[in-house]
């Protein structure tokens, strides 16, 4: 995003408009060790499968696999890949003082309508020798992906062209996220506040608060991720895109009584010109946002 020759802005302004570090802007990640990376793809797996996991029981877990490590190594490759347990926990971290909290306004609401909610999400996708991270924009109501976009690096940039990319396509009354600094950077929320739009961000800790996201990723790498194990960067942006497209317009959901996202989002916004009242085992096709469920609960899960 950035423009070097750019006539009007220099550099220095166009990363302050972007609300990224100048310093980032060079920067090149070190490579990790191979081991190291193959330990992350073991812990990927494990997570997806068991998200109650902390450092504890994968450490535990890994050495049973024959690798090695410290509590203090998974701990870094677990932050690394922004990775944590499912569970609630005491004495959470503050979020950062330079960026604005706001409140989760999710709780007990009753989803019942396209464009109501919209939430954001970011999850580590592994290549075969390195990593990416991934983020994707959803609409609650229809489980339709509105945008993504890959990254080498967790930062804000990437995040805001998803953004934009989605607000193309229609506008949200609330926007829900976790506290990371991508989605608190004044240079996400700004473009969110300045269309009034209400934004909702999940207490420390609570992976739930944004269930419907995690349940995506899991869905994404087993479906996709895992099974086509891409090599290089380009490979996993031509195959996630054409992912995407299938589980947009052609992917049965059980919970959107095996209709696709596509037709659920765009019917109840009047895209056909007849929306109509669907039902779900005899229940209005609505959601109600999740405040603690169980682990594997199936209405939220599914």
């Amino acid at each position: 995003m950035i423009e070097p020759s750019h006539p009007d802005l220099s550099v220095r302004e166009q990363c302050k408009l972007l609300d990224v570090a100048r310093s980032g802007l060079y920067y090149r990640p070190c490579e990790e060790s191979q081991e190291n990376v193959e330990i992350m793809k073991l812990i990927d797996e494990t997570y997806t499968k068991w998200p109650f996991y902390g450092v504890p029981r994968m450490r535990a877990w890994l050495v049973r696999q024959g690798y090695a490590v410290n509590p203090k190594r998974v701990r870094r490759l677990m932050r690394l890949m922004g990775l944590q347990a499912i569970y609630a926990k005491a004495g959470l971290s503050a979020s950062s003082k330079a960026h604005k909290r706001y409140p989760y306004l999710l709780k007990d609401l009753v989803i019942e309508r396209p464009d109501q909610v919209w939430s954001a999400d970011i999850t580590y996708v592994r290549l075969r020798g390195s990593f990416l991270y991934l983020v994707a924009i959803m609409d609650w109501f229809s489980r339709y992906v509105l945008s993504w976009r890959l990254s080498r690096i967790q930062e804000s940039g990437f995040c805001i062209e998803a953004l934009k990319d989605a607000l193309r396509k229609g506008q949200p009354e609330i926007f829900n996220s976790d506290q990371g600094v991508q989605f608190t950077s004044d240079g996400f929320t700004s473009i969110l506040e300045g269309l009034e739009i209400a934004i909702s961000m999940d207490s420390r800790g609570r992976v739930f608060d944004n269930i419907f996201s995690e349940r995506l990723w899991r869905t994404v790498k087993y479906e996709d991720v895992y099974l086509r194990n891409y090599a290089e960067e380009e490979e996993a942006r031509r195959g996630l895109g054409s992912y995407f497209r299938f589980y947009n317009e052609q992917r049965l959901h059980q919970a959107l009584d095996y209709r696709t996202p596509a037709e659920v989002y765009f019917e109840r916004r009047g895209g056909n010109g007849c929306a109509t009242e669907r039902t779900v085992a005899g229940t209005p096709l609505a959601l109600r946002a999740p405040s603690v469920p169980a682990i594997g609960e199936k209405a939220i899960l599914s």
